[in-house]
């Protein structure tokens, strides 16, 4: 479990392909902290560290991880959000996150807000998902690569978040784009009261 406030930016240092599994080691200032089997998410992907070597991490990425989300599309020298599972002993900061990406989203426009930056993103269009939960709703939540953020000026399959100049130095919107591809984790509490109100139609 994770709260969407991103620690720091790893770079990816190797990635190793073996039948469909990928692996990333990761660079990280906290890599001695790390122990095997540890949590990590990565651009809100939760990974399993399963091995450690000096200043360096593995995790390895299945297909459907892959095929659900942007690690695919990293590169040697990509910079990845990345957050320790949450200690459950003090404030929620952020909001609940599952790391359990649902699909990735297009950046499809910027815009300057007087000194912060409107993102606006776009994902696949689907009645069905849509019936389970899986949309953004005005001032709700959103994860946007590992990174908690409020929902503005929803529609049916966009939405913008604001991105104020700290968020943008310390984590990798600052590498995002229009046209960009990112990982988004829609709310579970949405999630839930989709299948509640099926269950009781």
């Amino acid at each position: 479990m994770f709260s969407g406030i991103v620690e720091e930016m790893a770079q990816v240092v190797a990635i190793d392909r073996y039948q469909e599994n990928i692996d990333f080691t990761l660079k990280c200032s906290f890599t001695d902290e790390l122990k095997i089997d540890q949590s990590i998410a990565h651009n809100g992907v939760c990974l399993t560290v399963v091995r450690l070597k000096g200043d360096t991490y593995t995790v390895t990425a299945m297909k459907e991880t892959l095929e659900r989300s942007n690690l695919r599309l990293l590169e040697v020298g990509s910079r990845v959000n990345v957050e320790r599972s949450m200690i459950m002993n003090g404030r929620l900061d952020g909001h609940i996150v599952q790391g359990h990406v649902d699909e990735t989203a297009k950046c499809i426009n910027m815009e300057n807000a007087d000194g912060s930056t409107y993102f606006t993103f776009e994902y696949k269009q689907d009645a069905e998902m849509a019936r389970r939960g899986y949309f953004t709703v005005d001032k709700g939540s959103v994860t946007i690569n590992g990174v908690s953020l409020t929902v503005c000026e929803p529609t049916e399959n966009t939405f913008k978040v604001a991105i104020i100049p700290y968020t943008m130095e310390n984590t990798n919107f600052a590498d995002i784009k229009v046209g960009t591809i990112v990982n988004i984790e829609f709310d579970i509490l949405g999630k839930y009261i989709a299948r509640l109100s099926s269950l009781t139609q």
